[in-house]
């Protein structure tokens, strides 16, 4: 087979340790096996780090990666997926960002950037086209993400990509983000900490390199085929462009699955102050879509003391039932603040929910009560929105007590002797669906490879919304064979480079469609996702390789142990041994959940498996 389209077979590689730059060829059998993007990332991250190696120090690696549908104008295909050892959980990570950086990064002619070594002083990465240099960024060391976005802007092309850590990545809070276009984020597991500890300020990309495709008139028809369904399905033809995530506020928490006080209930009882018609009513702006997408789900939004980005569904949530605050100001403050420093926003407000239950209870020592005291005036409790904005401050600055928070809800409640208060699979903070009242999310949760996360087998959909088709959310038969097609179907979009919310227009067979198109490698819809198998099991080897086994697939005490009293979700727990049995039966993995010699053999993973 050959490839006739879709990359530049192009990496460059950026040492900073020693300030070099050199392009390397991205060999075709790699590309087939990986599709780009995610895939590709975490093939040259498992291949090129040594095993236990510290994800804050000079043996890690960071992937900026692209996939074959960036740069072709195919509707929600301007992501960019960065790769790493995650410093927050210590699993492999990965994170998709939108906005236009991954159509620019394509436009330079390079499908991928790896960023090795460590600089002894602050830089950036300058790339256009295929000429790249590394420059000084002492100037800009210490600017927010904004600031530091506004100033190099005046450096490149009014198309550039700008991708940029703030404060917080700079001195590597666990969960610091990449910002890109200032308010995009590639956001969980703390890529921005690893940026940080490499002194690395910045990357921008521009060039005018265009993507090749194999069949341009067989591209255009499987575009039309992705527009028509984009646009024809309720979610991404309407409901997403009236009110953007934050319809599912109502939704989510009608049906008792609202994450609410630290996951001590399911209902939020002052819901309507943050739902999405009180959101667009009083801070709607104006949409904000990502570059070539029709859906548009992200908003441009103002209160009287600012304007900005966001907040999408997760932030409201975090900041606000999370956290017990109805304040929707104060949502939409703390959620800029982590805009401007570069924050992931669940685990922000989740370690902020765990501090508050910490505090209630009187599990703070004297000196952590004094710093609170001296950062928000006061003992910290539930509800409290101004603390909510103060501390999302103090963390992004790793200030007083937010240089404690700054470590996660995990590091944060072992350090005060009660670790079933952090809310978290393997180190990473769980966001707005709560498994007792969406069992397929309970498992989707617990195996995922990069920990609590909803955006590797999003089951949510079907179980809350009936979308793409509609499931019985209470019960747990079928629920692992569906999770891990989504699983498999989501590293396929992450390594093309398109948007997930598109699983809730179209298919497998629509992927394949484009790819083969693009590519001139005619490939069905069944080979794509054993592709994402590929992807996904090279990841869970990945984790086996760094001691990861069943006894991480597993969720918090309170949620296995623990019913909800009121709510549409009353009385129910999960079991989630049992469906683990099952989905480690699919997976042809072992009891112990170690990827198998058979599974291996089968996926054409043997070379990588020698390292183990």
């Amino acid at each position: 087979m050959e490839i006739k389209g879709g990359y530049h077979g192009k990496l460059l590689r950026v040492n900073l340790t020693d300030r070099r730059t050199s392009i390397e060829d991205i060999p075709e059998e790699t590309i087939i096996k990986y599709i780009g993007g995610r895939g590709l990332g975490v093939k040259y991250l498992f291949d090129e780090t040594p095993k236990n190696c510290d994800p804050l120090g000079e043996d890690n690696k960071l992937f900026f990666a692209t996939g074959a549908l960036n740069g072709i104008d195919a509707p929600t295909t301007s992501r960019y997926t960065v790769v790493t050892k995650a410093p927050l959980s210590g699993t492999i990570t990965s994170s998709s960002s939108g906005g236009h950086f991954g159509y620019a990064l394509k436009a330079t002619g390079f499908d991928m950037i790896a960023i090795e070594g460590k600089s002894s002083s602050p830089v950036y990465l300058f790339v256009n086209n295929r000429k790249a240099e590394i420059r000084d960024a002492s100037e800009i060391w210490g600017k927010d993400a904004h600031h530091t976005t506004d100033i190099l802007s005046n450096e490149c092309d009014e198309k550039a990509g700008i991708a940029c850590i703030g404060t917080a990545g700079e001195k590597q809070v666990l969960f610091a983000s990449i910002m890109n276009e200032r308010n995009h984020a590639a956001g969980r597991s703390g890529l921005g900490a690893v940026v940080g500890s490499k002194k690395l300020k910045a990357v921008i990309v521009q060039g005018n390199t265009k993507t090749p495709v194999a069949n341009k008139k067989a591209v255009k028809e499987a575009i039309r085929e992705w527009r028509k369904f984009i646009g024809e399905a309720p979610l991404t033809k309407d409901i997403l462009k009236e009110y953007g995530t934050p319809v599912l506020v109502n939704v989510v928490n009608n049906i008792g699955a609202y994450p609410t006080k630290n996951f001590q209930n399911g209902v939020f009882l002052n819901y309507p102050s943050t739902s999405p018609q009180t959101f667009k009513e009083l801070h709607f702006v104006k949409r904000s879509p990502c570059y070539g997408c029709p859906i548009g789900c992200a908003r441009i939004t103002q209160t009287v003391k600012a304007k900005g980005k966001g907040p999408e569904y997760e932030t409201i949530w975090a900041f606000g039932g999370l956290c017990m605050v109805d304040a929707l100001e104060k949502i939409i403050h703390a959620n800029y603040n982590c805009n401007k420093y570069g924050l992931d926003t669940i685990t922000t407000g989740s370690t902020i929910a765990c501090a508050m239950e910490l505090s209630e209870k009187g599990f703070f020592d004297k000196k952590t009560n004094e710093l609170m005291r001296e950062a928000i005036g006061k003992q910290l409790r539930f509800g409290d929105g101004d603390a909510v904005v103060t501390l999302s401050e103090k963390i992004g600055k790793a200030q007083g007590i937010g240089k404690i928070l700054g470590s996660g809800s995990k590091r944060l409640a072992e350090k005060y002797g009660h670790p079933e208060l952090s809310m978290s699979v393997k180190g990473l903070e769980l966001p707005a669906y709560d498994p007792r009242g969406l069992k397929g999310m309970a498992i989707s949760y617990a195996t995922c490879n990069r920990g609590g996360c909803h955006l590797r087998g999003y089951l949510a959909g079907a179980e809350a919304i009936a979308t793409p088709f509609e499931i019985d959310r209470f019960t747990a038969q079928g629920k692992p064979g569906l999770v891990k097609l989504f699983q498999d179907n989501t590293a396929v979009i992450d390594s093309l480079g398109a948007c997930i919310f598109t699983q809730f227009a179209i298919n497998p067979d629509h992927y394949a469609m484009l790819w083969s198109a693009v590519t001139g490698i005619q490939t069905p819809g069944k080979e794509m996702i054993k592709k994402g198998e590929r992807i996904w099991n090279l990841e869970r080897l990945f984790n086996n390789r760094e001691g990861f086994t069943r006894k991480d697939d597993t969720l918090p005490g309170r949620i296995l142990n623990e019913p909800f009293k009121f709510g549409h979700s009353k009385g129910t727990t999960v079991r989630i041994d049992e469906m683990l049995d099952e989905y480690y039966m699919l997976r042809k993995w072992d009891y112990k959940g170690v990827v198998t010699k058979d599974k291996i053999e089968e996926l054409g993973l043997m070379k990588e498996a020698e390292t183990l």
